[in-house]
Order: structure tokens, then C-alpha cells, then sequence
């Protein structure tokens, strides 16, 4: 049974009281392929990166910078925590396999803590935010109902901190950034805060995961 944690192990909430949100698949644009994108930043793009990677359905994950200006979407800038940005991960997925629903299912309960604000463990600034970038009107109201529905449960330690902005851009992050713990597995920040997500996702979610 998952337990969602914080970086201290405190319980938020267990996997079998965990819901799926009421609309699964909202309104979206396809590329020429059929494939939909979602845009979230939950802390270091290394680790959310590898948690959407691990799921079926899921055909691409880049890391990337949103929510601020074309001239500062580089790491060095992002870092200093004034630019705007998150550190984001750009999703393109079949919603005939996985739906947006599952996608957010797993952002809230497995990528990351949801009730820290503007940090991650000890990753702090606004660059590391928990937010939804919404293309539409349909994909803002999905994520604001479901996080009503979440908020309504007994288990979170915190109200949650995510926030919802709009998608101006998507900024591609350097390249080394790109498939950073399948590249650096034994990195000691991946063994540290990657390698707990993906044992996370592999006990609560085995029905989700690339075969």
C-alpha cells in the first residue's frame, strides 16, 4: 500500500483512500498523433521526470521551465528563484491508454508533496512549486475540482500548496537535464529522493507501469 510522504516520512495519505478525480479526461488539443500534454512542476524535474516515464501510455517526458520569460528559461537563471519559472516536466500521452485523471492521480499521491510550499524536501524556492499549467478552460476546472476533492479528505498534514497557471510557454531545459536518473541512476540525489517515488509508484500503481 502506497504511503504518500514528505520529505520527513510523515504520512499524507494512503493509496486505497486516494480517489481519481470525477472527470478523467477533459477537453484538449492532440498533436498529429493523437497525443495530448499535460505541464506540471513538483520540485526537481530530475525526479518527476522519472516518475512519468515509468507509466504505460506515457509516449514522452521533457524537462522544462514555465511560467516565465523566453530570456531567463535557463538553470542558472530558473535557479535563482526570480524568473518566474518552475522546473516542469512537459507529458505527451495517449489519453486512450492513460488518461489526464491518472496523470494527476499520480502527481498528487506519488511525484511529490503537494502541501509544501515553493519547495521540495530541501530543494527550496518558487522555481520549485507545486503547480498545473492549463491549456483550456476544461483542463482548469478538472484540476480545480479535484483539488476541492482532495482537500475535502481527512488525511492531508497540510492544505495543499498547488497552484493553477495558465500555459504561455514551455521552455525545454539544457540537455543534460534530459533522462536524468535513467542516465544517473546512482547519483546520490537520485538514490535520495527519485528512488523512494519510483518504489512509491511500483507498489501502488503496478497496473499503471510501462511493460
Amino acid at each position: 500500500m502506497l504511503q504518500s510522504m514528505d520529505s520527513g516520512g510523515d504520512c499524507l495519505l494512503s493509496a486505497e483512500d486516494f480517489p481519481l478525480p470525477t472527470e478523467l479526461e477533459p477537453e484538449g488539443e492532440r498533436d498529429a498523433e493523437g497525443l495530448k500534454t499535460l505541464v506540471v512542476g513538483a520540485g526537481c524535474f530530475w525526479c518527476v521526470e522519472a516518475v512519468f516515464q515509468a507509466l504505460e501510455g506515457v509516449h514522452e517526458v521533457v524537462s522544462g521551465y514555465a511560467g516565465g520569460s523566453k530570456e531567463t528559461a535557463d538553470y542558472e537563471q530558473v535557479c535563482s528563484g526570480t524568473t518566474g519559472h518552475a522546473e516542469v516536466v512537459r507529458i505527451l500521452y495517449d489519453a486512450q491508454v492513460i488518461s489526464r485523471g491518472r496523470l494527476l492521480q499520480v502527481f498528487f499521491s506519488v511525484a511529490h508533496n503537494p502541501t509544501q510550499l515553493n519547495r521540495q524536501g530541501g530543494d527550496r524556492g518558487t522555481q520549485y512549486r507545486s503547480v498545473i499549467f492549463y491549456s483550456n478552460s476544461a483542463e482548469k476546472a478538472q484540476a480545480e475540482d479535484y483539488m476541492h476533492q482532495l482537500e475535502s479528505l481527512p488525511a492531508w498534514s497540510a492544505p495543499l500548496a498547488t497552484r493553477l497557471e495558465p500555459l504561455e510557454a514551455f521552455y525545454p531545459a539544457e540537455g543534460y537535464h534530459q533522462n536524468f536518473v535513467r542516465q544517473n541512476p546512482g547519483q546520490p540525489y537520485v538514490q535520495a529522493v527519485a528512488a523512494p517515488k519510483l518504489e512509491h509508484l511500483q507498489r501502488a500503481f503496478v497496473d499503471l507501469l510501462s511493460r
